[in-house]
Parts: structure tokens; C-alpha cells; sequence
């Protein structure tokens, strides 16, 4: 009788809903739903620039990945989410930031039409509490949404495994939210 107990709490502990996770203060959903597909929490972290936090970078993937070159091999959906800290971000300065990504992690995209295109994407200011979601496809498409709203789409393998380098590359932003998203801190 006490081992069929032990079993059953055990049944109920493995089954019940997963709960969101917390990181500065952000509320971080275990599981997400990216082209009719659930994908799962791989890991977040925090961007930081001196001593200043700039946003929590989270990923999600349809399977674990603990590499970024193992990340960037795989052909699944994935969705890189970026819950804003900072007070405000201007559009020129987000557009820097990822062209500056690019340029360390997959120079030979600089100054390409689809890099032209994704950058021109972003057109507004992001403020504190704003959610920025980048799904890469596993079509290699790259779709870009702010607080739910579509900013549109570019088709490109290329563009999607360059956007992912800017976090999981050899030269990424930063190395902390890289060790995060991989879920190694």
C-alpha cells in the first residue's frame, strides 16, 4: 500500500502544470505556441550593458538545447523573446544593435536585402515592459512581433541562423544571457 502511495504522488508531481518561471521580475510562460507547435522553455538570462539591464533574452525550442552550435544545427521553430527592462530603447539604437550582431556573428549578411529588410522592421520605440518575439522557422523564415502585434516577416535560412548567432554565436551580445538561454545559469 505505501509503495502504490509513493507511485501515485510521484504520477502526480510528473504530471502536474508546469509554472512560470521568474527572472528580474519577469514572468517567463514554461511553454509557448509557435506555428501550431508548443515549444518549451530552453533558458533565459539578462542582457546587461555595464551594470545596467537592458532586457530578459529568453528561448524557446521544440527540443533541449545545451550548445549554441548545437542550437544552430537544428532546424526546428524556435522563438528567441525579449521582455524589455530598460526604460526606453530607440528604434535606431535596436536597429545598431542588431546590425552589430550581425556583423560579429554573420558578417557576410551586412549590407544584404534581407538583412535590409529585417532591420527596417523596426519602426517604433521600446519601452519598459515591451515584449519583442523573433520566431525562426523552420522554413528559415524570420517573423518579428512587439507586444503581439506582426511587424512582418522575412523569408531568409540565412537571416534566421544569423539572428540566432547574434545570442548562441561564437560572438555573442552578451556571454551570461548566452550561458541563460542555453540553460546553463
Amino acid at each position: 500500500m505505501k509503495k502504490l502511495f509513493v507511485a501515485l504522488v510521484l504520477t502526480l508531481l510528473c504530471t502536474a502544470p508546469s509554472h512560470a518561471v521568474e527572472v528580474a521580475g519577469v514572468k517567463l510562460d514554461p511553454t509557448v505556441t509557435v506555428n501550431s507547435q508548443q515549444l518549451k522553455l530552453n533558458g533565459s538570462g539578462i542582457r546587461k550593458k555595464w551594470f545596467v539591464k537592458i532586457y530578459v533574452g529568453s528561448l524557446y525550442s521544440n527540443k533541449r538545447l545545451s550548445t549554441g552550435s548545437e542550437a544552430l544545427l537544428d532546424i526546428g521553430d524556435k522563438l528567441i523573446r525579449i521582455n524589455l527592462l530598460h526604460s526606453k530603447i530607440e528604434k535606431e539604437k535596436m536597429t545598431e544593435i542588431f546590425g552589430e550582431g550581425l556583423a560579429n556573428n554573420a558578417p557576410d549578411l551586412i549590407g544584404s536585402p534581407e538583412v535590409k529588410k529585417f532591420l527596417s522592421l523596426f519602426t517604433v520605440d521600446f519601452i519598459k515592459g515591451d515584449i519583442v518575439d523573433l520566431i525562426l522557422s523552420a522554413d528559415g523564415s524570420v517573423s518579428v512581433s512587439h507586444n503581439g502585434k506582426s511587424l512582418g516577416n522575412v523569408p531568409s535560412t540565412k537571416l534566421a541562423k544569423g539572428v540566432l548567432a547574434i545570442y548562441l554565436g561564437e560572438k555573442p551580445a552578451d556571454d551570461s544571457l548566452k550561458k541563460g538561454m542555453l540553460g546553463k545559469e
